[in-house]
């Protein structure tokens, strides 16, 4: 069954330079937003445990890579109106359906680091 894009009435196709699952895969592939989801799993959290679970984002980045997964519907925020204000991220059901094949990623890529490693050591 082809599924169609509501935009643009063509047919879904990450290939397409056109389509907007281009976009979407973009947004998904990013590394940033492969953690987001990943540390997300263990549920809402908050800007800065976000920050402190993922070594390295910068504070721009994570915000970018948040409000994207956000406007793609991945992601909700929720600001409580205190002083300071505090702002929760959690999955949505879209996000969480998104969950298990980035986690298999992740999970992968820990399993076979070594191999990685030697291939990257053999081809210097």
């Amino acid at each position: 069954m082809t599924t169609f894009a509501e935009s643009s009435g063509l047919p879904a196709d990450a290939y397409s330079a056109k389509c907007p699952t281009r976009q979407v895969l973009d947004h998904i592939a990013g590394k940033w937003t492969i953690l987001v989801i990943d540390a997300l799993l263990d549920g809402t959290q908050r800007y800065t445990d976000l920050s402190r679970r993922i070594e390295g984002v910068s504070q721009k980045m994570l915000t970018q890579t948040l409000r994207s997964l956000e406007a793609d519907g991945f992601v909700t925020r929720t600001v409580y109106p205190t002083i300071p204000p505090r702002v929760d991220y959690a999955l949505t059901a879209l996000g969480r359906s998104l969950a298990e094949p980035i986690s298999a990623l992740r999970q992968w890529t820990e399993t076979h680091i070594n191999e990685i490693e030697r291939a990257r050591a053999g081809s210097s």
